[in-house]
């Protein structure tokens, strides 16, 4: 298996992201994490932009010991200069020198012709040979250099000392067969290609950042560069951990490893993350939340018979605990199931019927069913009381200005509705009375109280009441994502359970789940 070096560029390219600026105690915590993650080499910065950049390479040269760390600068002496001041005291110390080759960085940001670039490169790598050892050279915006003129610059900079000639695409204008057909050209007519590395730094401005990373591997690439979770100017670059996990994932395709160490990738990505402010799409391949998360019924049914059927990655691999079934308006009755044994319920396919078309009930306004939810949901009638009364529709009217009032039609246990309309001091006293005047029962309100089931702003809030009839009280409890319908709710329960005891007032209790 070829061994691909990682060249990470978070705290250089990434830090480029807008709105990114890492202080130096962020860098150092990053650049240590990465040394865990085990890249290769660790760009931390272009110390000539700024006293403050130079000294947070020196921060990061000095705390990274088994990593080679790396500064950037043009191809001027005050750069290369800043950056051996900036790696004093690293372990690996390296440089990566560069200057733009394209007709279209020539003429309007050089103005130089193709002799002068050549000549300014090559004193530039020759300048840095003298202080490093390791020195990386990049033709800038090389997807859009002419190829024979690329194989000139890539020949000039073996002979001028290069170690690495990197390749970027640097605007993200590429598609795989170009950018791999480049790798492709430089092999098979530079001479002494084969003494140094070829890298491939992708930008993502067309989403092909890993795509063309790939094609460069599969075309002779030794080391790729980007950053974790693709962050980095415009569009991002090359996600790295995208990068490994394809070839991790495909050996047989790509014959080619990386030696990171796979378990930290979530940890990484996590805390870059966290630094840097911004947040990880949930559909961000590898990283992304949802990337080990089904809700589908049909996904959920194969994943709980053979894992394999839906993932092609455990997500053990990249140190996260297990996969996560979502229940949620696509679930199916199979992955239900299997979250009421894991909650501890051990219902009768009857039980699990009606508790099933609650809670499709529940995911239809609701985006995600929680834990919480479900137990509540199977909690919700603690005895098991016949129900002379069911609520059909409630329609409640407000303004801070006016009567608060509310209508109810309610289903008796002989299929005869009533509906009824009332008013009140408030939205749920308004429920009340029409409530009252539906049923017929005179009662009292002793109790209520509401509380949040779950988190958000969809959250299961329930309610609980005690009513009170002729000296005997009952308490009742209702569920909803509405507050007023899970009052009305809660209200009709407790009726119910007055009725219940009032025909048999030697009745015992009974728990029910459902």
């Amino acid at each position: 298996m070829r061994k691909i070096y990682i060249f990470d560029t978070t705290l250089r390219d990434g830090e480029q992201s807008p709105g990114v600026n890492l202080n130096t105690k962020e860098k150092v915590e990053i650049a240590l994490q990465l040394e865990k993650l085990g890249v290769d080499r660790i760009e931390a910065g272009f110390p000539a932009a700024s006293p403050g950049d130079l000294a947070a390479v020196n921060a990061v040269a000095r705390a990274v010991k088994n990593a080679s760390v790396i500064g950037l600068s043009r191809s001027r002496e005050q750069d290369i200069d800043a950056v051996r001041e900036a790696l004093i005291g690293a372990q690996d110390p390296s440089i990566h020198v560069f200057l733009a080759t394209s007709p279209i960085h020539r003429k309007h940001k050089l103005r130089m012709e193709k002799e002068q670039v050549l000549e300014t490169a090559e004193r530039a790598i020759r300048y840095a040979k003298q202080y490093f050892s390791k020195v990386e050279f990049s033709p800038e915006d090389a997807g859009r250099t002419e190829l024979d003129f690329l194989c000139q610059v890539t020949e000039m900079a073996i002979k001028a000392g290069a170690t690495v000639v990197n390749i970027p695409d640097t605007v993200g204008y590429l598609n795989p067969l170009e950018y791999g057909n480049i790798f492709k050209t430089l092999k098979e007519n530079v001479p002494n290609i084969e003494t140094i590395q070829l890298s491939a730094h992708c930008h993502d401005d067309l989403g092909m950042a890993t795509a063309n990373a790939l094609s460069a591997i599969m075309n002779g690439a030794d080391q790729i560069e980007g950053t974790i979770n693709g962050i980095g100017e415009r569009a991002g670059n090359t996600a790295l951990e995208e990068v490994a996990m394809a070839l991790a994932t495909r050996p047989d395709f790509f014959g080619a490893q990386t030696t990171l160490n796979l378990k930290e990738i979530a940890k990484t990505s996590r805390l870059v993350s966290k630094l840097t402010g911004m947040v990880i799409p949930g559909n961000k391949a590898i990283v992304g939340a949802n990337a080990f998360a089904h809700e589908s019924g049909i996904h959920q049914d194969g994943m709980l018979k053979e894992k394999t059927t839906y993932e092609i990655i455990s997500p053990d691999t990249i140190g996260l605990k297990e996969s996560k079934l979502v229940l949620g308006k696509h679930s199916g009755r199979h992955a239900f199931r299997e979250k009421l044994i894991d909650l501890g319920y051990e219902l009768e396919n009857e039980s699990v019927n009606a508790a099933f078309a609650k809670f499709k009930d529940l995911a239809d306004r609701k985006k995600n069913v929680t834990d919480e939810d479900i137990r509540a949901m199977l909690e919700e009638k603690l005895v098991d009381t016949p129900e002379v009364f069911t609520l059909e529709t409630i329609q409640v009217n407000y303004t801070n200005q006016s009567t608060p009032s509310a209508s109810v039609r309610i289903r008796k246990a002989d299929g005869e509705a009533a509906t009824e309309a009332a008013v009140g001091n408030g939205s749920v006293d308004a429920i009340y009375n029409a409530i009252d005047k539906a049923t017929g029962e005179t009662v009292e309100l002793e109790d209520y109280s509401i509380k949040s089931v779950s988190q958000g702003k969809d959250a299961l809030g329930e309610v609980h009441v005690v009513l009170k009839q002729n000296e005997v009280s009952a308490q009742g409890r209702g569920l909803s994502t509405d507050i007023l319908e899970a009052s009305a709710r809660a209200y009709i329960d407790a009726v119910n359970r007055l009725i219940d005891k009032r025909k048999l007032p030697g009745r015992r209790d009974k728990m029910s789940l459902i």
